[in-house]
């Protein structure tokens, strides 16, 4: 995103709030020379920031508009906006697991060690074909079933929502772990979150709705 100067914020104020205008009309508010207007209006032109249109003028790109605001959305870090992740022990049961996460209403759940390091992932789908076999669900252990890593899809804290999106989006899941590397070995991570695409869509909303009031 192109960063603004100063006079090219007045100029973005005075079109959003007078367009269609010329760009006499603008140089008048301003109390200067169309020629010294001419390079702000033309890289306010390139950026989309405005549109101009032959004997009409100036005007305000409302699309613009939205896109610099889902784009200040999606850039925020997940840190900001991760939940608290929902666990059970890597020893825990399958029915254990089952029980937990209709508690907590999720669709994961992380499985940690003893340290809170993140060892799996175990989703609704695992237990749900856990669960039609005909095995004892108390005595199986979520470790059986979960994914481990390195095939586990993590994010870092300092990451972007729209980072977290991608990853989500391409890998078909719903949700990620939020992780910091840990100093033990490779491929192993604290577990300090979780980001969903839910969370992000309220994110969205939520900050949509406080710049439009």
């Amino acid at each position: 995103m192109i960063k603004l100067s100063k006079r090219q914020d007045e100029i973005l104020e005075i079109v959003k709030h007078n367009g269609p205008i010329t760009g006499k009309q603008i140089a008048e508010k301003l109390s200067l020379s169309r020629a010294a207007l001419r390079p702000d209006l033309a890289i306010l032109t390139m950026s989309g920031n405005i549109d101009a249109r032959p004997r009409v003028g100036y005007f305000y790109n409302e699309k613009f508009k939205v896109k610099r605001q889902a784009e200040s959305i999606l850039h925020q870090k997940v840190n900001n906006y991760k939940a608290h992740p929902i666990v059970v022990g890597k020893s825990a049961s399958v029915y254990d697991a089952i029980v937990q996460l209709f508690l907590e209403d999720v669709g994961t759940l992380y499985a940690v060690d003893s340290d809170g390091y993140l060892a799996g992932v175990i989703s609704r789908k695992d237990l749900l074909r856990a669960s039609l076999g005909n095995q004892n669900l108390s005595e199986l252990p979520v470790s059986v079933i979960m994914t481990r890593m390195p095939n586990i899809i993590t994010i870092n804290p300092e990451e972007s929502l729209l980072e977290a999106a991608r990853k989500m989006i391409q890998n078909h899941i719903d949700s990620l772990p939020v992780v910091r590397e840990a100093d033990k070995h490779e491929n192993t991570y604290l577990l300090v979150g979780r980001i969903t695409k839910t969370t992000i869509t309220r994110a969205y909303l939520e900050m949509m709705d406080e710049k439009s009031d």
